[in-house]
Order: structure tokens, then C-alpha cells, then sequence
């Protein structure tokens, strides 16, 4: 039997331009009413509800436009149930937008909605400021590769003696050309002396046929690139401060630095990576070195507590978090037996930051390293990488949860322990055929 547990809900349909909001029909002649949403719109909805005895709001989580809503809501102290759309597909009875409203009241008030995961705040704000940042490279990106384009239009083969066209050497050479020098000997003064392209080779590369067209968009695709840079230049002093801000893990200020000591791990910096130090900031933050998992960098690490922030209060098990994630799998067992297993969809950018964990493990040494190679020897590389994740997400976890560190295992501890699971295996197996296993 459905009982009510939330007498006093209400539900908002949030749209672009208009809001429907729906509440008992004995708290108002006018039970479900039309809304703008301009901010005194939304804050005369906020002091409607409010006037109607309603506690709680339902609404789904319609791209960014229920953030304003969200936000003044909480402001008049009213108790949000923030709703993935996607769950409500899987309760029929809903006919048209304008009965939105009204479907989702009826289902806050008999408690069958459930909320989604929102974070604290500060995780908020240094979610957004890493969204950004990330749009920032991906459109810094884009001017790469026209740079590419016009120098591959002149024949310009400056990517066969240099790694990396955005390095030092790279960088100098397009602003020498895109400044309109053409001779292949005068750019070679632009060459690194560490370069292993020897300078016959640079020259070689060099000599080209420059038009001026080209050149013009060079320099151009260039510029922008160069302003990209400083913009994530800016961001990354944003994030700094937002992080300096934030409340540490622990009440104590006595230098997270110094406790966290030096990092086992080495060549992990990344050319998009921030360059003050995160690791110790997201150690301040988190109270735990999440870097020291093998696979996850001080960028990925922070990717993770962006999404999920550090309190594990949320989820009750490791389970529920990985599944929350969608990165368990959702297996259809009929007779006893698995006939399809699947991952459903969860937070992706948390997701693919663990994926992105575990891709680096299949070359990595060391125990976790091991067992995503042998995985990948049996299951798959997509599903070996996804299993790890997995792994990855259950240690986090419990790294947040308990404020524990991680354990590093080297390769040999592993196959001793893989070793001692095959005796064990081996053993149960001949008591079944009520045989022992005799050492040679």
C-alpha cells in the first residue's frame, strides 16, 4: 500500500522560458500556475509556494535551467529533490509539459522520486571552474591544429623534428614564420639544443613553400592560441585561490605539505596540467593522497573530487557508489544464470576519470597494473578497462570514507598472492574428487 510521506511537496516543470509549478489542490484555488523566468519571477514563485505551506519542490534537472531556480529556492529555505529525467521515463502517466508539474508532485508526495547527488558548495563552484577549464584547452586545441594545417599547406615538416609543434622550439619557429621569416637557416636559431632532430634535418623540414595566405593563417590560429593559454593561465589562479578558500579536510593547519611528503611516483606531469601544486591543495582538501593509487594524477584526482566531492555519507556502501558512477554491472539472471550484463549510465566526467585511470594501468608496473593486463588477456581491453575502474572507484572510496591511504603492491606481491588463490582453487577442487595435492 502507497502511503503519502511528503504532504507538503510541490513540482516544478522548468522550461527556458516558463516555469509550471503544481501544488495540493486544497492550498490554493489555483492549484497549478504559470511562472517566467526572470529572477523576480522565480522569487514570486519562491514567496507562492511558500505561502501555500509547501516544504519541499520536485523538478528535474533540465539542462542549466534549473540551476537560478535551485539556488533561489534553497535561498527561501525550501527543500529541493533535484530529478534525473531519465528516472522519470521508467514511471508512466506522464501526457503533456503542462501536466509535468502536477506528475511530479504526486510522485514527491507518495516518496517515489528520488534525488539526485548534489554537492557542497565550494565542490560546486570548483566543478564549474573546471568545466570551463576544460572547455578552454579543447577550444586552445582546435587552434593547434589549423597551426598544423597551415604549416602542412606549406609543406613546412616542422612536426618530423619536433615532438611537439605547442614546445619551445615548435612555438618559436611559427612565431618566427608567422612573423615573416621564410629562410629555413634563420629559423634553425630556433632550435633547441636538446632537440634530437639533428640541425641538416631542421633545415631539411624548414625549406618550404611559404605563401602569404598561409602564413596570414598561421598567425592568426596562432594568436589565438597563444590567448587560449592565457586564459587557462587565469583559471588555473582562480582555482588556486577557490581551493586556498575551501575548508580543509582536518581542523589542523599545520602545513599539509610537510605531512604529505614527496610523491613515489615520477615523470607524472602532464603538459595541461596546473603548475602550482595540486597534489598538496586536493590533500588539504580531502584529508587522503589520492594520488598515491596507482593510475590517478594530481588532474585526474581532482577531475574526481570535483564530481563527488569528499564526503562519502552519500552513498552507503562502495557498491552504491560505483553503481552511481555506472560502472557496475547490471546483470539479467534468468535460471540461475547471466544472460546479459551491462553498465548503466551514471556521472560520466567522474566515470571517464576513472577509465582514464585504468587505461593507464594496462602499461603500468606494478600490482593493479598486473591485474588490469590479465583481465584485458581474459574479458577484453573495454571491459578490462571498465572492471578496473571499478576497482579504482571502490578504493577511492574508501580512501575518502575512512581517511586511510593507499597500499601500494609491486608485481611480485602479486603473483604470490594470484599464486596462493590458484593453490587454494587447486585444493578445493581435489577434496571434491577426494584428492590432496601433493608438493613436488
Amino acid at each position: 500500500m502507497i502511503s503519502i510521506v511528503n504532504p507538503d511537496a510541490a513540482g516544478i516543470d522548468i522550461g527556458a522560458e516558463e516555469l509550471y509549478v503544481s501544488v495540493p489542490p486544497d492550498r490554493d484555488e489555483r492549484p497549478v500556475r504559470r511562472f517566467g523566468t526572470y529572477t523576480d519571477d522565480v522569487h514570486a514563485l519562491a514567496k507562492w509556494l511558500i505561502g501555500c505551506g509547501i516544504k519541499t519542490v520536485a523538478m528535474e534537472s533540465t539542462g542549466v535551467y534549473w540551476i537560478p531556480v535551485y539556488v533561489i529556492l534553497l535561498q527561501y529555505g525550501l527543500e529541493v529533490c533535484l530529478v534525473n529525467a531519465r528516472h522519470l521515463k521508467n514511471v508512466p502517466g506522464r501526457k503533456s509539459d503542462v501536466k509535468d508539474c502536477v506528475w511530479l508532485m504526486d510522485l514527491h508526495i507518495l516518496g517515489l522520486l528520488r534525488p539526485s547527488f548534489i554537492p557542497e558548495e565550494g565542490i560546486i563552484a570548483m566543478r564549474s571552474y573546471l568545466r570551463h577549464r576544460e572547455a578552454l584547452i579543447e577550444h586552445r586545441a582546435v587552434h593547434v591544429n589549423h597551426c598544423q594545417k597551415s604549416l602542412t599547406q606549406m609543406n613546412v615538416r616542422l612536426t618530423e623534428v619536433v615532438s611537439d609543434v605547442t614546445g619551445v622550439s615548435g612555438l618559436k619557429i611559427m612565431q618566427a614564420i608567422a612573423n615573416g621569416e621564410t629562410d629555413a637557416n634563420k629559423l634553425l636559431a630556433h632550435r633547441n639544443k636538446h632537440c634530437k632532430a639533428t640541425p641538416e634535418q631542421f633545415v631539411k623540414a624548414l625549406t618550404a613553400n611559404y605563401r602569404k595566405e598561409h602564413v596570414f593563417t598561421l598567425k592568426q590560429s596562432l594568436a589565438l592560441y597563444e590567448a587560449y593559454s592565457q586564459q587557462v593561465v587565469e583559471c588555473d589562479r582562480q582555482i588556486e585561490a577557490h581551493l586556498a578558500d575551501m575548508k580543509p579536510a582536518q581542523d589542523d593547519e599545520a602545513g599539509p605539505g610537510e605531512a604529505l611528503g614527496k610523491s613515489r611516483k615520477t615523470n607524472t606531469h602532464s603538459k595541461n596540467a596546473p603548475d602550482y601544486d595540486l597534489r598538496s591543495a586536493l590533500y588539504r582538501l580531502t584529508g587522503v593522497d589520492l594520488t598515491e593509487i596507482d593510475g590517478l594524477h594530481a588532474s585526474t584526482a581532482q577531475v574526481i573530487v570535483s564530481e563527488i566531492g569528499s564526503d562519502m555519507s552519500k552513498w552507503k556502501t562502495s557498491k552504491h557508489f560505483s553503481s552511481w558512477l555506472g560502472l557496475s554491472p547490471k546483470n539479467d539472471i534468468t535460471g540461475g544464470k547471466v544472460r546479459k550484463s551491462r553498465t548503466l549510465p551514471g556521472n560520466r566526467r567522474a566515470s571517464q576519470a576513472f577509465k582514464m585511470g585504468a587505461q593507464s594501468l594496462l602499461k603500468a608496473n606494478c600490482a593493479l597494473g598486473a591485474q588490469a593486463r590479465q583481465l584485458r588477456a581474459r574479458l577484453g581491453a573495454a571491459q578490462a578497462v571498465t572492471a578496473m575502474a571499478h576497482k579504482l572507484a571502490r578504493i577511492v572510496y574508501s580512501m575518502l570514507k575512512y581517511k586511510t591511504s593507499f597500499a601500494t603492491a609491486s608485481i611480485e606481491d602479486y603473483d604470490k598472492l594470484q599464486g596462493e588463490r590458484l593453490r587454494k582453487s587447486l585444493e578445493r577442487r581435489a577434496a571434491k574428487l577426494n584428492m590432496k595435492l601433493v608438493p613436488v
